[in-house]
């Protein structure tokens, strides 16, 4: 087995077709289709069904396509760690958020990591489910990740960036907007926008709300903390997300509570991590991660510190 062939059937698995796979790889249909055919010979299997809707991987397809992916990606960073230079670093750098974490950070932090290394190719994206985000660390496919708390294994180290609040998302015309921070049982009988069974931001407003004797109202469950503040901006109902994964435009329908909802915001990146992971963690440091205190005391009130169900319980670092 080659590397080009664990490309090639990857590529097949995407696109679905010979054809379509060819034209992304950018070479001759003929080649992929021998090298798919060879690629079967010596496994033994089947890799792909012929269906109406195009090449569908079979079961021992989809188990061998998951290894293969990882076999790839190291191969692409082993890649790119041997070129690292001043600004020839290639390969791709993937990183997952949980819970919208660094919504309002990340953006700038790669920005500046792709003017440092510009051959970089980087790929973000938003992982709710704490089972799945566990899973990809697992496989090796996730670079550095966003969470709330420490690492749960020894296959990431933890790198405290600052101390996230949690804010209550409220309609223009809601009564408690008023105020400059919104007792918990004050809307607890408010119809609540939640996210999906088994996320991470579900579980933090379940514990939040079971901690203090509260039973929410579900309204609707949504998969994105955008889509939750929107709704909750319409008037459906009302909803609890991080400071920072606030949308741009929606700042002055949010409070935040009392007791008051905190989590550390920590970046987990695997041990003797590359010249990209540690550049990005150079830069993630120097956003701002937030901490609203809209008490006007100057010293933040007594805090519910929630470790959602993907970290131990951890005390919260000063």
């Amino acid at each position: 087995m080659t590397l080009r062939q664990f490309e090639y059937a990857l590529a097949v698995a995407e696109a679905g077709s010979v054809t379509a796979a060819a034209e992304v790889l950018r070479v001759a249909q003929p080649s992929v289709s021998q090298q798919i055919r060879s690629l079967e010979r010596e496994l033994g299997v089947t890799l792909f069904a012929r269906t109406p809707a195009g090449l569908v991987p079979t079961a021992v397809g989809r188990a061998f396509l998951r290894d293969a992916e990882v076999t790839v990606r190291a191969a692409r960073q082993a890649k790119a760690t041997a070129r690292a230079g001043a600004d020839e670093l290639e390969g791709e750098l993937v990183v997952a958020a949980q819970m919208g974490l660094g919504t309002r950070q990340l953006p700038g932090a790669l920005i500046a990591l792709r003017r440092r290394f510009p051959r970089l190719e980087i790929t973000v994206f938003e992982e709710a489910n704490p089972a799945e985000l566990k899973r990809l660390a697992r496989r090796g496919v996730v670079d550095l990740g966003l969470i709330a708390g420490p690492c749960e294994e020894d296959l990431y180290e933890s790198h405290h960036l600052g101390d996230e609040e949690f804010v209550v998302v409220l309609s223009p015309e809601h009564a408690r907007l008023a105020a400059d921070r919104v007792e918990l049982r004050d809307v607890a009988r408010e119809p609540w926008i939640r996210f999906d069974h088994g996320s991470a931001l579900d579980g933090t407003l379940r514990d939040v709300l079971g901690d203090n004797g509260l039973a929410p109202t579900t309204v609707a469950r949504v998969s994105q903390t955008a889509t939750a503040v929107r709704w909750a901006a319409h008037g459906l109902g009302v909803t609890l997300v991080p400071t920072s994964a606030v949308p741009p435009g929606f700042e002055h329908l949010t409070r935040p509570v009392h007791p008051a909802v905190s989590m550390p915001t920590v970046a987990a990146i695997r041990p003797g991590a590359g010249p990209a992971e540690m550049a990005l963690l150079k830069f993630l440091r120097q956003e701002t991660w937030y901490y609203t205190d809209f008490s006007g005391s100057g010293s933040p009130p007594a805090h519910n510190w929630v470790m959602p169900p993907s970290t131990r319980n951890s005390a919260p670092a000063a």
